[in-house]
């Protein structure tokens, strides 16, 4: 492939990472907190950090606490709901909420240039849906995580919560909503660039933008050889003894040219996006909340239509969508030919079984690329009786690469985020999409756990870890004394107070 022995000692880390997007930037400030000696390479295609799906525009940019996310909460066979994974996602966002306040209080992080308050807010339509959001209410509430969970169905109320929604609407009509005050907007290319700002001045740290990996190797000692071409070192070698692939939907690619058993299984599928953006200060005043909608069938969990409050850059705008459409590129900015590269002879037929098995989403996607502007504005009607087409325009949001894992029951596709590590943890990658960034600390964590495991489990690592993080070995769904101490100490800190 090619030749490892060209790697000298200035070109030799500690770690290499992937991509210069929330995941990579997450680990990075993690791993430097943990130990500033720690010699690091961030390793980014593009010219600046937080410009693939980190940026704003490309997002939801939904803390995902599952306040308000219905898929979150599925319906099983026997009519009841399953709460499991809005648990595990509040308390993952809660985590991530935990390390921007320590960071905040160690004067590392500045929270109003990437966050801000705002309601998260469910919204259901007809008798079947508002038992159903009535019932997840009931389930959700009684726990102190989402005790502050509020429900109606009076429209005087409803009017109160989202006004711009009701304005319009007949007396009679079936409609309903759960609300939660402590929500948040986030601008995740903000936050992903603070990151890198307060540590790219560390002599220990390096960023190379405008640089990509063209392949990598593993030697027989157990290092990783990375062939990097452009940016301002231009083309060299270098080597680590832990990589981490945090880059998006490119890092599907670089999983399968690393060779690693533990990547042959996987494949992917890419969905792009689109928004409806409205500017105007009428709407952008009058609407101040995320409404999250139920999506429809045989849609993906990322296609659940809502209607957002965004702070992009410091301004504020509405978004609606997302819809969907198909590029075969698995990064916004990246090749017609990522996916047929990505096909191979260990991962063709879990595509194939995968495709069968999802037709519905087939044709969802079939009849969104179909979809003129006309059809998006009266699927926006739904949420704005009285909208105002001119209002809003059309934006590209960010790429997202759906996995298709290789099982016992053949090939199955998957909507969320998985980490996966060779046997001997000297490489990691993350694939998948939401609810990703806002999970990120957590997710980041795990990486840790894997492939650090001897590190962290120094007394060292384990004092800095419970600096930053003060419930780390603290269950905070079965401890609600910890659960509001904790926030009450990151509202502060964070200023969601």
């Amino acid at each position: 492939m090619f030749n490892t022995s060209a790697s000298h000692s200035e070109n030799t880390y500690d770690a290499i990472l992937v991509g210069a997007g929330i995941m990579s930037s997450t680990l990075a400030v993690l791993l430097h907190e943990l130990d500033p000696d720690l010699r690091l390479l961030v390793v980014e295609r593009l010219s600046s950090a937080g410009l693939e799906s980190s940026c704003a525009k490309n997002n939801a940019g939904t803390g995902h606490a599952a306040n308000c996310e219905l898929n979150y909460t599925p319906i099983q066979e026997d009519g009841s709901i399953n709460i499991t994974k809005a648990f595990e996602i509040n308390k993952s966002f809660e985590q991530s909420l935990e390390f921007w306040a320590s960071l905040t209080e160690k004067g590392k992080l500045i929270p109003k240039t990437f966050l801000n308050k705002l309601p998260h807010i469910s919204l259901v339509f007809g008798d079947k849906d508002i038992s159903l959001l009535k019932k997840r209410f009931s389930e959700l509430s009684s726990h102190a995580a989402f005790a502050q969970m509020e429900f109606t169905q009076d429209h005087g109320e409803l009017k109160d919560w989202i006004p711009l929604i009701m304005d319009g609407r007949k007396e009679n009509e079936q409609i309903a909503a759960t609300k939660i005050e402590r929500g948040t907007d986030i601008d995740f290319g903000n936050l992903t660039r603070s990151y890198i700002n307060q540590i790219e001045g560390a002599k220990s740290i390096e960023i190379n933008y405008s640089t990509n990996v063209e392949n990598l190797q593993q030697g027989r000692e157990g290092d990783w050889y990375l062939s990097l071409e452009g940016g301002a070192k231009k083309n060299r070698i270098v080597r680590s003894k832990f990589v981490f692939l945090g880059a998006g939907g490119g890092t599907l690619t670089l999983l399968q040219k690393s060779g690693i058993p533990e990547g042959l299984s996987y494949a992917g599928f890419p969905v792009s996006g689109k928004w409806l953006i409205c500017e105007g200060e009428k709407s952008t005043k009058t609407h101040n909340a995320k409404v999250y909608g139920n999506a429809a069938v045989g849609a993906p969990p990322m296609s659940v239509p809502h209607l957002d409050t965004r702070w992009i850059d410091g301004k504020r705008s509405l978004l609606f969508g997302p819809f969907a459409g198909f590029s075969s590129n698995f990064l916004k900015y990246g090749s017609k030919l990522d996916l047929f590269r990505s096909i191979k002879s260990t991962n063709l037929s879990s595509m194939l079984q995968a495709g069968l098995d999802n037709i519905d989403l087939g044709k969802y996607l079939l009849n969104q690329l179909i979809q003129t502007n006309e059809d998006r504005i009266e699927t926006l009607k739904r949420f704005l009786p009285r909208v105002s087409p001119n209002d809003w325009k059309l934006s590209i949001a960010g790429q997202r690469v759906q996995i298709i894992k290789q099982t016992s029951k053949g090939g199955v596709l998957k909507m969320g985020t998985e980490v996966v590590t060779s046997s001997d943890g000297s490489l990691a990658a993350l694939l998948g999409a939401s609810p990703g960034a806002s999970t990120a600390v957590t997710i980041m964590i795990e990486v840790l756990n894997r492939c650090w495991h001897e590190k962290m489990k120094s007394s060292k690592w384990e004092n800095k870890m419970l600096e930053l993080f003060p419930t780390i070995r603290t269950d905070i769904n079965s401890n609600q004394e910890r659960l509001l101490a904790i926030r009450k100490r990151n509202d502060f800190l964070l200023k969601l107070i």
